[in-house]
């Protein structure tokens, strides 16, 4: 593994370790602060899951889940297991909790407001790093590479195979 990933990996793994024992720590106080997107966030994702997946309406299990999520992702994204899949599950949690905790737009106060964008662009950054994560395949082909060139592998082979049948036939 690149020295590169070694290092960078844990590093944006931090904050989501960090986050996510807060999260389980003070999951009632923070709360309050992400009801208005649960509320709203949570009659969509139990209309759009089948009626036997039950779907939590309480906040407080919604910080919950979103700091336990966080721990493992992290600790996947920390430790170089499952990279590319723990760096997307951390970016699709990035974004709920963002509209939640840094609404800035909402700011009474110039002060406050700068503080909260100052928060929300740093998790458009934080985004960013786990896009670029997510999408790192570490020097290898990536699924999509492997597929189109198995089809062009399996067509040579194919028109390799009819000229020797061919060939054996005349």
């Amino acid at each position: 593994m690149a020295l590169s990933r070694l290092l960078a990996r844990p590093l944006l793994a931090s904050y989501f370790l960090a986050n996510g024992v807060q999260d389980l720590k003070d999951a009632p106080a923070r709360a309050k602060e992400v009801a208005p997107v649960a509320e709203a966030v949570g009659p969509v994702i139990e209309n759009a899951t089948p009626d036997s997946v039950h779907v939590p309406q309480d906040p407080t299990t919604w910080v919950r889940v979103s700091g336990a999520l966080q721990l493992l992702a992290g600790a996947a994204l920390a430790t170089g297991k499952a990279p590319r899949l723990s760096a997307a599950v951390l970016g699709a949690s990035l974004l709920p909790s963002t509209a939640a905790h840094h609404r800035f737009w909402e700011a009474s106060s110039p002060e406050d407001r700068k503080a909260q964008l100052v928060h929300f662009a740093k998790n458009v950054s934080l985004a960013g790093g786990l896009l670029i994560a997510s999408l790192d395949t570490a020097g290898k082909p990536g699924i999509a590479w492997r597929a189109s060139h198995a089809a062009h592998d399996a067509r040579r082979e194919a028109a390799l195979l009819g000229t020797k049948v061919k060939a054996r036939v005349h």
